[in-house]
């Protein structure tokens, strides 16, 4: 599901993908307006699921954050004021997620917006984030 959300590069909010036209995207704004319109190559898209966050170890996908976030949650918003929340409260918060990120490479801009993804994508009921079955050979003839 994840794969399909995109943010756009200078365009607020979270958006999902509708379609591929000639030479542009056609996405739909997911705040619940459901306003569509399309989104040419010159603007730079990024897929959620293409996302992931330092760790010492590793990098780890968005979606996991997210799945980290949901556990603590309860599949809920998150019961926590990222907005006015100081940077070292965001760190804090975010290191009872990913007890392991890069502290120096994560930086609270990313938490905060991280922690806004989550709850608009929860906010609008987007929040479907298991691991994409692939297609089996069947459901691609149909």
């Amino acid at each position: 599901m994840l794969n399909e959300i995109l943010t756009i590069s200078g365009k607020p909010g979270l958006y999902k993908l509708l379609t591929r036209g000639r030479g542009a995207l056609i996405v739909e704004n997911i705040d619940g307006s459901k306003k569509r319109f399309p989104i040419q190559s010159t603007d730079k898209v990024v897929s959620l699921g293409d996302i992931s966050i330092f760790t010492d170890s590793k990098e780890m996908p968005l979606r996991e954050v997210f799945l980290a976030i949901e556990a603590k949650a309860g599949k809920q918003e998150i019961g926590f004021d990222w907005h006015k929340a100081s940077n070292a409260g965001l760190i804090d918060f975010f290191a009872e997620i990913v007890p392991d990120f890069d502290r120096e490479r994560v930086y609270p801009s990313h938490i905060r917006k991280i922690a806004g993804w989550y709850d608009m994508l929860v906010r609008c009921g987007e929040n479907d984030f298991s691991e994409p079955q692939p297609e089996s050979v069947e459901e691609k003839a149909e």
